[in-house]
């Protein structure tokens, strides 16, 4: 007798699973397509924000920034020299003070034992080059 209630409960059975299986199915493929989506607009909004930088800085060689944070230091103190170069292949302060490097923003610690005019150079590897100069005030 158990037997047959089993037999005749199969086919209710079966259908259960498999609504159930396709239940999980169909809440996995909306994940995957939601993610999968997700990912296409976060890939289209980066690309859309570095055509907008690549607007906004252009596609030449330029010095963005190059400043001393302070600019007046007093003797024996260091100041931070920064500098913001795009599209440079090589670049080089004079008189050096440091490491410096193409590079979106970097900064340097100087300590010059006077007030020192300090100019950035930056070439493009085309012959194209840029330049800028501060100066630096030491305070005895």
């Amino acid at each position: 007798m158990a037997l047959t209630q089993i037999r005749r409960a199969l086919p209710f059975i079966s259908a259960a699973v498999f609504v159930a299986l396709l239940y999980d199915g169909w809440i996995f493929y909306t994940r995957w397509d939601d993610n999968r989506r997700a990912g296409q607009k976060r890939i289209e909004k980066e690309a859309r924000d570095e055509r907008q930088t690549l607007d906004r800085i252009g596609t030449e060689l330029k010095i963005l920034n190059f400043y001393a944070e302070p600019p007046v230091i007093r003797h024996g103190r260091e100041a931070n020299v920064c500098y913001s170069v795009v599209f440079a292949k090589t670049l080089r302060m004079e008189p050096p003070a440091g490491d410096v490097y193409p590079a979106l923003s970097h900064c340097l610690q100087i300590s010059p034992p006077k007030t020192t005019e300090y100019t950035l150079i930056a070439g493009d590897g085309a012959g194209h080059t840029a330049t800028r100069s501060l100066t630096l005030y030491v305070k005895p």
